[in-house]
């Protein structure tokens, strides 16, 4: 039996990996097929298991809704303060989002979002996981193996976001002394940033996403190959931590209201950052700061 569960687990974490690695770098427009399908096989290994669907969190969908409800209106209120305030404006400004037409915008934030990454994310990492885990070893080595293995399914977005958010990118760019004036952080505006349709190099990451940095009067150059890999190793690893830590904080919303209240809270966390990515008001100072109108 032991045996099993353990085979049960392993094709879990494979099913996981596998819908990975093709939402993020296969195949990204398909990822609602992929996501829903891989969905769909996790629940049959589960059910197969023996698992109830009140072990895998389809529980208290009153009260998760409540939960989740609310919470979703904190996050569009911490949103609206973030693009009111200068100082945090920029962060919100992410070329990922900047770089779709309304209607691809729309996709992401009413398909993409929900059923291409809520869906299996939570289903997978707070339903499947979680409860072949709680069943095995106990629920506090469910939440802290789900979570750990939910940062570790943030690597490949984490690497995009590195090229694709401008402001992330000059908080962890590394300017040494001598060197020319940066332009936040190296990162041109509309050059192609995370977008479907950037010129991007194998692994998504745009070309010169990790920013050409201008020396005396001469050409920009680009940083060492180690100061870039740096920067980007900071990001993975702080997406990673902070991923984790949200999977631990997500666990506890399934406890207290089954998977329907973080999977609202997940929904309103990504889709509300293309909304308000485009309604943040664009930088003056920064003359190619645009969003894409059509």
């Amino acid at each position: 039996m032991k045996a099993e569960r353990r085979a049960t687990l392993a094709g879990a974490v494979a099913v996981l990996a596998a819908a990975n690695v093709l939402n993020n770098r296969l195949a990204p427009r398909l990822a609602p097929l992929t996501s829903a399908a891989a969905t769909g096989v996790l629940l049959a290994l589960a059910r197969r298991s023996g698992l109830s669907w009140s072990e895998l969190g389809f529980h208290r969908r009153s009260r998760g809704l409540r939960i989740g409800g609310a919470l979703a209106s904190a996050v569009a209120a911490v949103y609206g303060a973030g693009i009111a305030i200068p100082a945090t404006r920029r962060f919100f400004r992410d070329e990922r989002a900047l770089s779709l037409s309304r209607s691809r915008a729309l996709e992401e934030a009413l398909l993409q979002v929900p059923i291409g990454t809520v869906l299996l994310e939570e289903v997978g990492f707070r339903g499947v996981l979680h409860a072949l885990l709680a069943r095995s070893y106990g629920p506090r080595t469910a939440v802290a193996v789900s979570s750990a293995l939910f940062g570790l399914w943030h690597v490949l977005p984490a690497i995009d976001m590195t090229a694709a958010n401008p402001a992330l990118s000059g908080l962890v760019s590394v300017e040494k002394p001598g060197d020319g004036p940066r332009d936040d952080g190296g990162v041109p505006r509309g050059g192609g940033g995370g977008g479907p349709h950037g010129d991007r190099l194998h692994g998504g990451v745009p070309r010169g996403g990790g920013g050409g940095v201008p020396r005396g009067d001469g050409p920009p150059q680009d940083p060492p190959a180690g100061d870039s890999l740096w920067g980007m190793s900071r990001v993975v690893a702080g997406s990673v931590a902070a991923t984790g830590l949200a999977g631990v904080f997500f666990c506890e919303l399934r406890r207290r209201g089954g998977l329907a209240a973080p999977a609202l809270l997940h929904v309103a966390t990504n889709s509300l950052g293309y909304l308000f990515a485009r309604l943040a008001p664009a930088d003056p100072t920064r003359p190619g700061d645009r969003r894409t109108a059509a």
